[in-house]
């Protein structure tokens, strides 16, 4: 898996590089146990600091998709992601309650969100048919 970062996105570098992370966990790009780079090496090879790598590597660490060992380097996680709780799913339904609030202020209809939702499930499908 390649990662690539928009240095002009309004989103923070980590940040990209979590959600590209999780995004090839989630099109099983990434699959238990694979090895990911240092946080050194992807810094350099990326062209950033190795502190912004680490942020990344210690978030994705907390919420259970990495495991760093001494060792061995990081992994994705052996036993896999942790399963979604009601908590979890709490969260996410906070999370794209102002996303569809900013849907709807800009004119798009219900069914253009769902279709736009229905897109985007489709896209994580795609990856499941190729393995």
């Amino acid at each position: 898996m390649l990662i690539s970062l928009d240095f002009e996105s309004k989103d923070a570098i980590y940040s990209q590089i979590i959600q590209q992370i999780i995004i090839g966990i989630a099109k099983r790009e990434l699959r238990p146990n694979d090895p990911l780079p240092s946080v050194r090496s992807l810094a350099s090879d990326i062209g950033i600091n190795l502190h912004t790598v680490n942020k990344a590597y210690q978030h994705l660490k907390q919420e259970g998709y990495i495991l760093i060992h001494r060792q061995k380097g990081v992994v994705i996680h052996p036993e896999g992601v942790p399963k979604a709780d009601s908590e979890y799913k709490e969260t996410l339904k906070q999370t794209l309650r102002p996303i569809v609030a900013e849907g709807l202020c800009k004119d798009l209809s219900y069914e253009s969100i769902a279709a736009l939702y229905q897109e985007v499930l489709d896209e994580f499908r795609e990856g499941e048919d190729e393995k």
